[in-house]
């Protein structure tokens, strides 16, 4: 019997080495300290140029003035350490960054500068839980409030929000997924609409509703002023958010035998449902923050009105013009408005939140109830 050869083992490879982290660091101690010099010595050149030479005044010219300055002192700085595409990337890179953070810094002025002016009627209870029925000219802030104004914008904007998104979205998808010979006189008069003065929307409704058809000042004619303003802006935003969705989600649909209403319906409508939001949310800022539409086809009252199809209704906006401008004959009136455009605020961010976790799924991302019905199916096939 033939024996086999033993052949030695072949060596064993060597183990791998271990895989060592490189971590990619954004700002690096030159590019800071590029930064900062380029800031300190725009500050100084400019005021030595704004203040002292030249026959300059003026907060806000000063701080462009340095702006313009920093950033051509950092493009001066980074072109003697890097290449020019470097310098480039560097430079917008800063100029985005600083555009960011002055808008950050602007609107956290803005909401301060608001909540300073009305601490002194807003840290009262009564400010949201009462309104200005039984509260006059001479009385303290802790009596009257708000709560006509809130229930008034609520009711506004809800009204106007059921009524334009539709219509908003469905012109949008007729542009983008139907078009046709009625596309573009359509689109030219979306745009038109979309600079249309914010008076004219009310001046409209007033002639159509109210002395044409007999409507009375009310809530809803509230709502449809606010609709004339907030469609164009929705529409827009979310035709070009649908455009955004690609062609080839729209083929591999097509290619499986569905119709363009599946097609829609199924796919373009939740691919592009973030985007949407945004759209819905941009319209409803446009439309919360009005005061001449709502003015003329709704009116002023001190009374808290929850119908909006009788009776004059006041809103938000219509009450921080009232009290910070109409009516300003003492700070407490003063800061009743300022007060209230801090809820302004506050109700802004709140229905901001909402939007986007109604829409701030990622595309194609199945919600909690489809998961599970889902899952039921799977079981039962």
């Amino acid at each position: 019997m033939l024996q086999q050869e033993s052949r030695p083992a072949a060596p064993s490879a060597p183990p791998p080495a271990a895989e060592s982290r490189v971590v990619v660091r954004r700002v690096t101690p030159e590019g800071a300290a590029t930064v900062a010099g380029a800031a300190a010595g725009a500050l100084g050149l400019v005021w030595v140029l704004y203040e002292r030479v030249l026959p300059f005044s003026g907060v806000l010219g000063f701080w462009l003035c340095w702006y313009a300055v920093f950033l051509a002192l950092y493009a001066a700085m980074a072109a003697l350490q890097w290449d020019t595409r470097e310098v480039l990337h560097r430079v917008t890179t800063v100029a985005f960054v600083t555009g960011g953070v002055l808008t950050l810094v602007i609107v956290l002025v803005q909401v301060l500068y608001t909540l300073l002016r009305g601490s002194a009627a807003v840290r009262h209870l009564t400010f949201f839980v009462q309104s200005m029925a039984f509260a006059g000219p001479d009385n303290p802030l802790s009596i009257g409030g708000v709560l006509h104004a809130m229930i008034g914008t609520a009711e506004q904007i809800a009204l106007a929000t059921l009524f334009s998104v539709p219509l908003g979205v469905a012109g949008a998808l007729f542009l983008a997924e139907v078009g046709g010979l009625l596309a573009r006189p359509v689109r030219i008069i979306v745009e038109a609409m979309t600079a249309l003065p914010d008076v004219i929307a009310g001046l409209f409704i007033y002639a159509l509703f109210i002395l044409t058809l007999g409507f009375h000042k009310s809530g809803l004619a509230a709502s449809l002023a606010l609709t004339v303003t907030m469609l164009p802006i929705i529409t827009r935003a979310s035709e070009v958010v649908l455009r955004l969705v690609p062609g080839t989600l729209r083929e591999a649909a097509y290619a499986l035998g569905s119709s363009q209403r599946r097609v829609v319906w199924n796919v373009v409508l939740p691919t592009a449902r973030s985007g949407l939001t945004t759209a819905v949310v941009l319209g409803m800022a446009r439309g919360i923050g009005e005061t001449a539409p709502v003015l003329i086809v709704s009116g002023l009252t001190n009374e808290i009105n929850a119908n909006p199809l009788q009776g004059p209704q006041v809103s938000l906006p219509l009450y921080i013009w009232k009290y910070a401008h109409l009516e300003a004959v003492n700070a407490t009136q003063v800061a009743r408005g300022f007060g209230a455009g801090f809820v302004l605020v506050l109700v802004v961010l709140v229905l901001f939140a909402i939007a986007r976790w109604l829409g701030g799924k990622a595309p194609g991302e199945l919600s909690r109830r489809q998961r599970r019905r889902l899952a039921r199916e799977r079981a039962t096939a």
